[in-house]
């Protein structure tokens, strides 16, 4: 079940060549198909002409920092990115995240670690979100409506850009209205994750919020449950 997609690749864009050739020897022993760029400018060009499966993006980069190589990527193609930052770089991690990473793993971390979320990530980008009895193809709440089967999202009839992972969020919570999540179960709801730092979620409610609310000060339709997490309102 945990097995990866036929010739799924994997880009590594890590200075470290230590750091490199150590998960790029686990990705491989789990199948995976592996390159990888040792700055930012040849790792952007290679995800940029040949877009892999999933990017494992380090921020310390030389040439071009990782942020703007995440933001850049993230502006011209929707592959799954998994950042590496140092450890307490808490800001790097939010900002990585705000501009589109799926993930993140602080450093010093385990292999497995790391290779259990590139799984866990490439198995939400690629399969469909969790089963749902008789779940509509659209999903409707006031003017915001979403289209599970064509991944478009409208608002007031006009397109919302979302995010794969913004708009897997947005589905999961419509398709169970006025139910209070903790931001533990919509980890490992959406994301696959059984543990992990919930800011994630967080940092992509808000998001959501940016982008669907007319006040994402006063949301109307994802609320927060003070001392449980979020609900959304139909």
């Amino acid at each position: 079940m945990d097995a990866p997609p036929v010739a799924a690749r994997v880009l590594i864009i890590e200075d470290d060549p230590n750091v490199a050739e150590v998960v790029g020897r686990y990705l491989a022993r789990e199948g995976y198909e592996v390159e990888i760029a040792t700055d930012g400018v040849s790792g952007l060009e290679r995800a940029l002409s040949d877009p892999p499966e999933l990017v494992v993006l380090d921020l310390m980069l030389p040439n071009l920092g990782g942020l703007e190589v995440c933001k850049r990527l993230r502006a011209a193609a929707p592959v799954p990115v998994i950042i590496l930052t140092a450890l307490g770089e808490e800001t790097d991690r939010i900002i990585g995240l705000e501009l589109g990473a799926d993930d993140y793993v602080a450093k010093p971390f385990s292999p497995r670690e790391l290779t259990a979320r590139v799984k866990a990530v490439l198995r939400r980008a690629s399969g469909p979100l969790a089963p749902v009895a008789q779940t509509p193809a659209v999903l409707r709440a006031g003017g915001l409506e979403l289209d599970v089967t064509a991944h478009e999202a409208r608002l007031g009839g006009d397109l919302v850009a979302l995010t794969a992972k913004e708009f897997d969020l947005l589905a999961y919570l419509m398709q169970h209205p006025r139910r209070a999540f903790r931001r533990e179960e919509l980890l490992e709801q959406v994301w696959g994750f059984s543990y992990g730092d919930t800011s994630t979620v967080t940092v992509h409610i808000r998001r959501l919020r940016e982008k669907i609310e007319t006040d994402p000060s006063a949301p109307r339709y994802v609320t927060t449950v003070w001392g449980v997490g979020y609900r959304f309102e139909p």
